[in-house]
């Protein structure tokens, strides 16, 4: 890898426009300068009184990041793909794909890999390279923190370098003020952003598209250097209802999580726990002062004045379920609950490059209800057994975005089709999924009557409390609550 990265780049002249390089692992490297030690992936955490789920998050060999930053100064895209169940490091690994606009992808198994699904959708849509992008602000605030799958420029604030990017590719900023006053409001100027994005891009010369004919002149195709730059401007809110009123929960849902993965790998996934916990805390503490709900000093009597549901403010009310279902997903549960490191890598990784759509469907997926395959019963249910109960609908499609499941429920008629044919609207509507999506989902099909339904039950997470385990009371989600409002209450006094 490192031979062929310092070939493809500018050591060797400028032989190609791009490269991307796509490397495949059925286990760890095992040999030369990137041999990587598997040896700490044992039971030994738990005899030695470490963390494994901080332990086996940070990398252990500095080889690819260093061979990162080179694959970036070459323009060398890489992208990973791991088919293997044994434990590969992929936390050593990661670099070289999130680094240079890549994608990490993994693969339990070649049974049923999407692996040819996902290579074709990569190689068959058009993408930039060798991408130069750039925030810069008004004066009263400034760039807070950047997310994504790029390299910082190391000389430049605020500049990062993508080698590959797609319409698929996603990036996010969080800012700060610049000082204590914030924007002001006596001024009749607005807060400005301004994004300038440099790209490359092959494209046919003129003459070829006038003339599809001459198919030997399709090799005169040329690479073209462009330059998009938006300057938006924004109104700014007279009060915090206004805030919250315009709050977008996605895109709230995707600084989180990116602040979530950030801590983990600092301080471990109990940290990043903790994090998203005091979070939602403090935002509710804040709105239910905001709206008179408790008065400090009889908060710790008021716990039924508490308003968790955010009843005021429509934008806020999915953030406690988006919380619940966060703390529920792999990329916060513990080593111990049997979550494999490479596959919380691979999480990390796939979620940090996703928008606020999909990763909203990632983290609480959408359960949609049909009469029959060919109509649609209810759009939305909450995931949730009760929810299928009394729903009384016969088959269910659940979307997790890495994973769609058809479930047909225990009661549904014998006679309707099974699986769903090709021509029905559930198709279309699975198929049209597929499409759209920058990865291959895996398509399940459940009848619930006589195969195995753990597969589907377990995305039903609202009957579960945050600890994986089904309560008695199937109260998951109401002790989350119950506990939250407590912590509320503490922190108000």
């Amino acid at each position: 890898m490192e031979a062929l990265i310092r070939y493809l780049g500018s050591e060797y002249g400028s032989t190609f426009a791009l490269a991307r390089v796509f490397g495949f692992l059925s286990g760890p490297p095992d040999y030369g300068p990137g041999q990587l030690d598997t040896r700490r992936f044992s039971e030994q955490y738990a005899s030695k009184g470490e963390d494994a789920d901080r332990a086996l998050l940070p990398e252990k060999t500095p080889f690819y990041k260093d061979l990162a930053f080179v694959a970036v100064q070459s323009g060398v895209c890489v992208d990973i793909f791991a088919i293997t169940n044994e434990y590969t490091d992929l936390a050593s690994l990661k670099f070289l794909s999130t680094e240079s606009g890549g994608s990490l992808f993994l693969y339990p198994s070649t049974d049923d890999s999407t692996l040819p699904q996902d290579m074709y959708r990569m190689l068959s849509r058009p993408y930039a390279f060798n991408c130069v992008l750039r925030l810069r602000t008004s004066s009263e605030f400034k760039v807070g923190n950047s997310y994504g799958h790029f390299s910082p420029d190391p000389q430049y604030e605020n500049v990062q370098h993508i080698i590959c990017c797609d319409s698929y590719a996603t990036y996010a900023f969080d800012f700060d003020f610049a000082n204590n006053t914030g924007f002001s409001r006596h001024t009749a100027e607005f807060p400005v952003l301004q994004l300038a994005f440099q790209y490359s891009i092959v494209v046919p010369p003129l003459d070829i598209l006038s003339s599809q004919s001459d198919l030997s002149r399709r090799s005169k195709y040329a690479v073209k250097r462009r330059l998009r730059i938006r300057t938006m401007q924004f109104g700014t809110a007279n009060s915090i209802n206004e805030i919250y009123d315009n709050v977008d929960p996605e895109v709230v849902l995707l600084i989180l999580v990116h602040k979530v993965i950030q801590a983990s790998l600092n301080e471990g996934v109990q940290e990043g726990r903790i994090l998203i916990h005091d979070w939602l805390v403090i935002l509710i503490a804040n709105y239910n002062d905001v709206y008179k709900n408790v008065r400090h000093k009889y908060a710790s009597s008021a716990s039924s004045l508490i308003d968790v549901t955010f009843a005021h403010c429509q934008q806020l009310q999915s953030l406690p379920r988006s919380v619940f279902a966060l703390l529920r997903n792999p990329l916060l549960r513990f080593h111990v609950e049997g979550v494999h490191p490479d596959y919380r890598i691979y999480i990390q990784c796939l979620f940090s490059g996703l928008d606020p759509s999909s990763l909203h469907s990632a983290i609480y997926p959408i359960l949609t209800s049909y009469d029959n395959p060919d109509k649609q019963a209810y759009p939305r249910h909450l995931l949730s057994r009760a929810a299928l109960l009394t729903s009384g609908s016969p088959i269910f499609l659940l979307d997790a975005f890495t994973t769609l499941v058809v479930y047909y429920s225990s009661t549904a008629d014998p006679m309707l089709p099974y699986p769903p044919p090709q021509d029905c609207l559930l198709r279309k509507t699975i198929n049209k999924l597929k499409q759209e999506r920058c990865i291959t989902p895996r398509l399940m099909f459940i009848r619930g009557i006589q195969d195995d339904a753990t597969s589907f039950e377990n995305y039903l997470i609202e009957e579960q409390d945050v600890d994986g385990s089904v309560l008695k009371g199937f109260n998951g989600f109401v002790s989350f609550i119950e506990e939250i409002t407590r912590s509320v209450l503490e922190y108000m006094k």
